[in-house]
């Protein structure tokens, strides 16, 4: 079935000199298309489109989270990896999605709290040192089954749209989009029998700090949301909410990782 867009949103980076006229390029595609461009905090748009690098495709699935609005990517960044066209594509790949030519994959997400907070994460929730270069030491368990304690400069958390990202860089499993799952995988273990996991729905990570003085900042996609000193502890579950990311028909999950990773 095709999808219908009437009502678009534009989402940037904020630098327009890396996107240069591109914004330009969409409105007169939307007027020939006869497709309206609204703010996304104005109203309910059909669909969003992104323009710039993963990072802005991240803080747009965010912002559409507790919504069925999916996020169609233009890349104006280096990689692009959940992006469907390259930025001098804008005119072809706009021109199919405006008349319905692309489908939504579901993105399941993390659900952490941190400091009484909750947090929500598209990508990964990570724990790290709080002082670079310093080791730490985190306890974990699954399922309230006590794994052991690890020394290590940090542990990652990752959904499989993260699981490209800083997951991949430090040796973690790759996991396909709409995979309902997570990845544990420590950075820089002190050990040769740590492992990266892969966790189904249902089976929750609890990490403790066992560092003796050392505190760990808790990063969730990126930015820093609290800290854990020694004693403290927090958990990640595979979250209710999901993101949803709008892709051209031909565009796969294989597709995107064999032109971003040859």
């Amino acid at each position: 079935m095709a999808f219908e867009v009437t009502r678009a949103a534009v989402f940037t980076h904020g630098q327009p000199e890396r996107i240069g006229d591109a914004e330009g390029r969409v409105k007169a595609l939307a007027d020939e298309a006869h497709v309206e461009l609204a703010p996304l905090e104005d109203g309910d748009p059909d669909l969003v489109i992104a323009l710039g690098g993963d990072g802005t495709m991240l803080r747009a699935l965010r912002a559409t989270l507790g919504s069925s609005i999916p996020v169609f990517g233009v890349n104006f960044g280096r990689m692009g990896f959940l992006t469907s066209a390259e930025g001098d594509r804008l005119e072809e790949a706009l021109g199919r999605v405006f008349a319905g030519e692309l489908r939504v994959v579901e993105l399941c997400t993390l659900a952490t709290r941190v400091a009484d907070e909750r947090q929500v994460a598209v990508n990964d929730v990570v724990v790290t040192s709080a002082q670079p270069g310093r080791m730490v030491q985190l306890a974990w368990e699954v399922g309230g089954e006590e794994l052991g304690s690890q020394p290590c400069d940090g542990l990652i958390c990752c959904t499989p749209s993260g699981s490209t990202a800083y997951n991949l860089s430090n040796g973690g499993p790759v996991m396909m989009w709409g995979l309902d799952a997570m990845a544990i995988t420590f950075v820089a273990p002190h050990s040769l029998h740590a492992r990266p996991l892969v966790l189904p729905r249902g089976h929750d990570l609890t990490v403790t700090n066992r560092s003796r003085a050392q505190p760990v900042t808790v990063l969730v996609d990126g930015g820093s949301v609290g800290r854990l000193d020694p004693g403290d502890g927090l958990s990640v579950a595979i979250g209710d909410a999901t993101a949803h990311l709008a892709v051209l028909p031909e565009i796969s999950f294989f597709s995107r990782y064999h032109s971003v990773f040859p």
